[in-house]
């Protein structure tokens, strides 16, 4: 044993690692000083430091995808370490994934040199990185994102990206910047909340020690794909109530919320729509009535009102039956709903063989045209049983004196001067 020297021992180091670079990180440079196997393509003799960084850690931890350009903004950060180091990455080499082993010593008090070891690590010990992961994924796979925070402090750190890593990066970052930073990575309409709910002022203020607070908004993922997620922040429990120290983490619910969104979707239809014809129900057109007056009078757009009735519908149920008589419904609600597509208009039934349909941004010289061409397509149209059918229309304008009963009560009137007058005609007020 004795045998073993310095200088023996610093042979032994350099002949078993594979590779060992110099890094000045103000400089942006790294040197490297010796490299074998893997390493001899994929460093530089000398090369620029934040592009290895990208190469090392900002691509997904099971394949070389690489991570949104939008979160390169930390690259910066994450080649600041703080003391010694020690990670395993796996790299994708030729469609092969390999576990590194990378040890970080700095060289200099300020932190801005360092030497980094690099080994490539045996099958075996792949194998038992991949049981692992697999064991965390199980916890935590849907928790993409966190770190500690000190808000006295001012100061983030322990920060774990999951897709990347499944250990915390040794860099830290203040609060106030990191939270200005991903700001950018929040959906527009969601960042002034998530201003509010991370502000340091805020969560001081509303959560207690022990206490945890959350909210829903959209963020960006690595992939730069905009996803569902829930931010967390959880308190520390300590014996100062002064100290406000917190947990951050960022929850993947995208797939639950989608799910979510989609059974709400199905009560709003079961609650707006009309079962037979598919279209707005009473209710809900008449909700759409009121809205159009408002949209009208807030933007002076005009907005018009048209009302259908089929003539003698009665004769059709008498005739036939009821059961024919919802299928003639169905029909005509499909034909009056292709023949508007092009339109912005929104089409209900207002009850029986009644439909209202609110056009917006439009006159009611230009709906007076639309619907005499509505009129005169079913009147051309074959339905199933019955055969033809007529329509008598009634419209009007929105003006800035009514009230959504008002301007309906007017639509109302006209449609029944069009009965009155010998129907299958469209009649304007």
């Amino acid at each position: 044993m004795n045998d073993y020297t310095r200088e023996t021992v610093s042979s032994l180091f350099y002949d078993k690692v594979d590779a060992i670079i110099i890094v000045d990180a103000q400089k942006d440079i790294y040197h490297t000083v010796k490299k074998r196997g893997l390493f001899e393509a994929f460093l530089e003799a000398d090369g620029n430091y934040k592009s290895l960084i990208e190469k090392l850690w900002f691509h997904f931890s099971d394949n070389s995808t690489k991570i949104a350009d939008d979160y390169h903004v930390f690259i910066p950060m994450i080649g600041q370490f703080k003391g010694k180091y020690v990670d395993r990455i796996k790299l994708n080499i030729n469609g092969e994934n390999r576990l590194i082993q990378i040890s970080i010593y700095p060289l200099d008090e300020n932190c801005n040199k360092y030497m980094f070891i690099f080994d490539e690590l045996d099958n075996s010990e792949y194998l038992r990185e991949f049981l692992t992961d697999r064991k965390v994924d199980t916890i935590q796979n849907s928790y993409l994102f966190s770190m500690y925070v000190d808000l006295i402090k001012d100061i983030a750190y322990s920060i774990n990206v999951t897709e990347i890593s499944s250990n915390p990066q040794n860099y830290d970052v203040k609060y106030t910047t990191w939270r200005m930073m991903i700001v950018n990575m929040i959906w527009p309409e969601d960042q002034s909340l998530f201003l509010e709910r991370t502000d340091p002022e805020y969560l001081k203020k509303n959560l207690l020690p022990g206490r945890t607070s959350s909210f829903d908004c959209q963020m960006k993922n690595l992939k730069g794909v905009f996803i569902w997620v829930k931010l967390i922040f959880s308190r520390a429990s300590t014996t100062n109530d002064d100290d406000f120290r917190f947990v951050f983490m960022v929850q993947d619910i995208h797939e639950n919320s989608m799910q979510l969104f989609e059974t709400l979707k199905k009560y709003e239809d079961l609650a707006s729509k009309d079962p037979l014809t598919s279209l707005f129900n009473h209710g809900r057109i008449e909700t759409e009535i009121s809205n159009a007056v408002e949209s009208f009078k807030s933007k002076g757009t005009p907005v018009s009102l048209m009302m259908l009735d089929i003539d003698f519908f009665k004769k059709v149920n008498d005739t036939f039956g009821h059961s024919v008589g919802d299928v003639i419904l169905k029909q005509f609600a499909d034909l009056v709903v292709e023949f508007l597509k092009p339109h912005d208009i929104k089409t209900g039934r207002w009850g029986g063989e009644e439909f209202v349909c609110v056009c917006y941004d439009m006159d009611s010289s230009k709906v007076s045209q639309i619907a005499e061409d509505l009129r005169q397509k079913i009147l051309e149209a074959e339905f199933d049983t019955v055969g033809k059918l007529t329509c008598s229309v009634g419209l009007t304008e929105v003006s800035s004196n009514d009230t959504a009963k008002s301007v309906f009560d007017r639509v109302d009137r006209a449609m029944y001067e069009a009965k009155t007058n010998g129907r299958n005609q469209v009649v304007k007020k």
